[in-house]
C-alpha cells in the first residue's frame, strides 16, 4: 500500500491501465451520488449527524454493489462531513450531537470513498434554503463563488508541464477580486497545503500544491505528470482565513499515520489499533466514543494523525470545493462534483490572465490529422 514500488507495479496502478482508471470512475459515480443525496437533505431542521450517518451509509451501500466476488479492498476514503458557516471542517460528530440546520446556514459537505484503493473525494457547500431556486446573494455568495473560481483555476493550472508554484499567485488575484481568503493549510499536516496527488491506498501522497504561501515554509515546486491524480481542494474565508481550534473534543476523524511504529501497552489501545489496521490502514475515520479511551495513548505516541474542527471567527463564512481530477492523455478529467446553487455575487475577478486561464477548456485540443490531408491532396 506505498505510494513506491517497482516500475511494473506503478505501471498497473497508473491511468493507462483501463482497469484503474474504471476504478477512479466506480468510486467516483458512488461519491457523487452520495453527495448528491446528502445535499437534498440538507434543509432547515435536518440533523447535522443524521447527515453525516446518511453519507456514509450511502458510501458503504454504494461500495458494496461494486466488484462483487473479487477479493479487493473498499470502503469510506473521507467520512462524511458537516462543517457549517465558520466552521472550516472535518466536522463529522458523534450521536450525542443534537445542532440542525436553519434557513441561511452555509453548508459544507467532504465525503469521498475508494475502489480497491482508488479514490474519489468531492467537497461541495450549498446556503440552506426552503426555496432551493432563489439565487445565493450576500456574503455567501460572493465566498462560494470565490471558491468555485479558484477551483476551476487550479483544474487549469494542475496540468502537464506547469509547476505547482504557478497556482498560488493566480488564486491571490482571485480571492482579492472576491474580498475573501484562502484558509490556512489546517485541513492537512502541512500548512499552506490544500492539494494533494492521489495514489493507490493513498490520499496524500508525495506532490503537493500550497495554495497559500506560508512565512518560512518549505515545499518542494513539482511539475505535474501525464496520469497523475489529484483532490484539488479549495477551502475560502469571508474572513482572515485563520481558523482557530475550539475544542479537541470536537476532533472525531483521524488517520493512521504509515510510517510510526510503537508497542502500546494499554489493551484498549492495542484493540483500537488493531481495528484501525484492519478497516481503515490508510483511510480516514470517525473514531466514536466507545473508542475513545484507547485513542489518547495512540495520539500521544503519533500513531494516529487527527483531523482538528477549527472556525473563523463568529460572523465569518467559509465555502469549500473539492474535487478529483485525473491527468488523462486527452486532457485533465473532474471526475467528482455537482453543481453549485444559483449564485448572485456583485464581485467578479477582472484580471485578464485570470479571465483567459478561466476561458481555456480542460480537454487538450484535438491534434489535426495532417497525414489524411496529405494523403487526399
Amino acid at each position: 500500500m506505498s505510494e513506491y514500488g517497482s516500475d511494473h507495479e506503478r505501471e498497473e496502478e497508473s491511468l493507462s491501465n483501463p482497469d484503474v482508471v474504471t476504478k477512479y470512475k466506480a468510486a467516483a459515480k458512488i461519491t457523487n451520488a452520495a453527495l448528491t443525496a446528502v445535499v437534498e437533505a440538507c434543509k432547515p431542521g435536518a440533523k447535522i449527524v443524521d447527515l453525516c450517518d446518511k453519507g456514509d451509509s450511502l458510501l458503504n451501500e454504494g461500495v458494496g454493489k461494486e466488484f462483487k466476488g473479487k477479493e479487493i479492498e473498499k470502503g469510506i476514503a473521507v467520512p462524511t462531513c458537516i462543517s457549517v458557516n465558520n466552521c472550516v471542517g472535518h466536522c463529522s460528530p458523534l450521536n450525542d450531537c443534537a445542532v440542525e440546520l436553519k434557513e441561511g446556514d452555509l453548508v459544507k459537505i467532504d465525503i469521498g470513498c475508494h475502489i480497491d484503493g482508488y479514490i474519489a473525494q468531492a467537497a461541495h457547500s450549498l446556503v440552506v434554503a426552503a426555496d432551493g431556486a432563489a439565487p445565493v446573494t450576500g456574503r455567501a455568495a460572493d465566498v462560494m463563488q470565490c471558491a468555485q473560481t479558484c477551483f476551476d483555476a487550479a483544474a487549469r493550472l494542475i496540468r502537464p508541464g506547469h509547476k505547482s508554484s504557478e497556482v498560488a499567485p493566480v488564486l491571490a488575484k482571485i480571492c482579492e477580486a472576491y474580498g475573501c481568503n484562502l484558509v490556512d493549510g489546517v485541513m492537512t499536516l502541512v500548512d499552506g497545503v490544500m492539494t494533494y496527488e492521489m495514489t493507490r491506498f493513498v490520499i496524500d501522497a508525495h506532490k503537493a500544491v500550497v495554495h497559500k504561501a506560508q512565512p518560512d515554509q518549505k515545499v518542494e515546486d513539482v511539475e505535474f505528470e501525464e496520469g497523475e491524480v489529484y483532490a484539488i481542494d479549495c477551502l475560502v474565508s469571508s474572513g482572515e482565513g485563520k481558523p482557530k481550534l475550539h475544542d479537541e473534543k470536537e476532533t472525531t476523524v483521524y488517520k493512521r499515520a504509515m510510517e510510526v511504529q510503537y508497542q502500546l501497552k494499554m489493551k484498549a489501545s492495542r484493540e483500537l489499533l488493531s481495528e484501525v489496521q484492519k478497516k481503515y490502514p490508510t483511510m480516514l475515520f470517525r473514531c466514536g466514543w466507545s473508542a475513545r479511551f484507547g485513542l489518547v495513548e495512540c495520539l500521544n505516541h503519533g500513531l494516529l494523525n487527527a483531523y482538528p474542527v477549527t472556525y473563523e471567527k463568529e460572523g465569518d463564512l467559509v465555502a469549500h470545493i473539492k474535487g478529483t481530477v485525473l491527468l488523462m492523455p486527452s486532457g485533465s478529467d473532474k471526475i467528482t462534483g455537482v453543481p453549485l446553487q444559483p449564485l448572485q455575487s456583485d464581485k467578479s475577478c477582472d484580471d485578464e490572465e485570470v479571465k483567459a486561464l478561466l476561458a481555456t477548456s480542460l480537454k487538450n485540443k484535438k491534434k489535426k490529422k495532417k497525414a489524411a490531408k496529405e494523403a487526399a491532396a
